[in-house]
Parts: structure tokens; C-alpha cells; sequence
């Protein structure tokens, strides 16, 4: 059963461990990929400080994806596969965690607030499905435990959610 409370924000691994476990909590006995791609949006954009923008993307096509359940302002609705930081994490097949977005090569400006951005790629059996989006109005936002605990959190995202063939 999922009951929020508050994370202390000292130890970076403790709060994504105690985020983890809260996750755990607000996905159990439900299995409906849109719902725990809303509900895990909603915590990480709630828990989660110095965000801007925390959501899904999901590959509508090999070339495309298609904007899913988020947090923040409006968003860009389609992205090209190997454009800008989400389409270079399906590409890459890899978490791409970029201090100033505005100095990566294509980037696409949805919100002219966001300075950094952590993508990281959605998988199951070993294909890239989506990515989980997090931005941030301040460079240098995310660090590698950033990276780790939004990784963990991705993956507890993929094993409650069923998804249709």
C-alpha cells in the first residue's frame, strides 16, 4: 500500500532508496502501463527537488516517440529517434545525463527553463521501448547518483507494467 512521506534530501542514495521504496508502494497490484507511467511521473516530479519536468516518452514507431503521461509544462508531442537528449538516449540505447542542454548538439528546447536533463532509455528484452525524462532549470542539475536512483526507478517502472505485444 502506498503512503507518501517525506525524504530527508542529505544522502543522495538513502532518499532514492526511500523513493524506491515509496515507488514500490504506489505501483503494487497494478499493472496498467499508462497508470504507473502517470503515478511515477506525479512522485518523482513531486519528490523529487529542482525539477521542471519529470515524464515518458514511448516509441510510436522505430523512428519516432510519442509523448506519455508527465509532469510540467506543455511538451513537445513527437520526437525523431536520434534528435535532441531523448531521441540520442533510444538511440544510444544508454542513460544520457547532460549538465546544459544547451550545449548539446540538437537539442530540442520544449521548455527554454531546462539547463540539464536525465534521460534514461525504457527496456524490455533487450529493446528500447520509451525513455524516462527529467528536467531541470539549473545546470548541472543531475550526478551520477541521480543517474543510478532514476535508473532503479525506471526499472520498477518496466517490472509492475504490463504492456500489450
Amino acid at each position: 500500500m502506498f503512503q507518501e512521506t517525506t525524504i530527508v534530501h542529505g544522502d543522495k542514495p538513502e532518499f532514492y532508496r526511500a523513493l524506491q521504496a515509496q515507488l514500490d508502494g504506489l505501483l503494487a497490484g497494478e499493472s496498467d502501463a499508462i497508470a504507473n507511467a502517470a503515478n511515477t511521473s506525479a512522485l518523482i516530479f513531486q519528490m523529487l527537488p529542482d525539477i521542471n519536468w519529470a515524464g515518458f516518452y514511448f516509441l510510436q514507431s522505430e523512428e519516432e516517440l510519442l509523448l506519455g503521461p508527465f509532469q510540467g509544462k506543455p511538451a513537445c508531442v513527437r520526437i525523431a529517434v536520434g534528435r535532441g537528449v531523448c531521441g540520442a538516449a533510444v538511440e544510444r540505447a544508454e542513460t544520457m545525463l547532460v549538465e546544459d542542454v544547451h550545449a548539446f548538439p540538437g537539442h530540442i528546447a520544449c521548455d527554454a527553463a531546462s539547463r540539464s536533463e536525465l534521460v534514461v532509455p525504457l527496456t524490455r528484452d533487450g529493446q528500447v521501448f520509451g525513455v524516462l525524462d527529467l528536467d531541470s532549470p539549473l545546470p548541472g542539475r543531475f550526478d551520477l547518483d541521480d543517474q543510478a536512483g532514476v535508473e532503479a526507478l525506471a526499472q520498477t517502472f518496466i517490472a509492475a507494467s504490463a504492456w500489450d505485444a
